[in-house]
């Protein structure tokens, strides 16, 4: 049990990451947990997905989740960059693209670990359960320590949080790209 425990903080440290960046947005706590639930939810599917479809998946998909994370972080990124140099209005003032862009491409991981958890008989249940409140409350802290941090910064009113933000996701999509995982991330 504490071996899945753990495999789940690992496989939501993604979506921390991704939400600690979002709260440059500064979501309202609704919205945080709006976007937390989503992100949860992804995360929990995902392993649910890999359990039913088993090794063949894990063989493709560990290959190609870095790929598809490093798109779906580098879209979102250039979207928010975009936005706040082209308009002064918030760029994604509720989520809704972050809640439709994002869970996806950073569930990806976590059907490969599904398929592998299949080959290892754990119940098809009980993991992804576990990983959806896991993701949910990493997200929750993420978005509120973004929040924060974005927060610290906004005193300055030359700074554009939605701007930082999105150069935040294009860093993280070109670390990735290069092959720079952070911890406790890693191949």
């Amino acid at each position: 049990m504490w071996g899945l425990i753990g495999l789940g903080f690992t496989l939501s440290w993604d979506n921390f990451r991704s939400a600690l960046v979002l709260g440059g947005l500064k979501p309202t706590f609704a919205q945080s947990l709006k976007t937390s639930v989503i992100f949860g939810l992804w995360d929990g599917l995902a392993p649910v997905v890999g359990i039913l479809i088993g090794d063949f998946v894990s063989n493709q998909i560990s290959n190609t989740s870095d790929t598809i994370a490093t798109i779906g972080l580098a879209v979102y990124g250039a979207f928010l960059i975009i936005r706040a140099v082209i308009s002064p209005e918030r760029a994604d003032p509720d989520l809704k693209w972050a809640r439709f862009g994002l869970p996806l491409p950073l569930s990806i991981d976590n059907v490969a670990a599904g398929a592998a958890l299949g080959l290892h008989h754990y119940s098809e249940w009980l993991a992804p359960a576990l990983f959806v409140v896991i993701t949910f409350l990493m997200s929750v802290v993420g978005h509120q320590l973004g929040r924060m941090a974005a927060s610290s910064v906004s005193w300055f009113s030359k700074i554009n949080t939605d701007l930082l933000t999105g150069i935040g996701f294009a860093a993280m999509a070109l670390l990735l790209a290069l092959g720079v995982n952070l911890p406790p991330y890693g191949n």
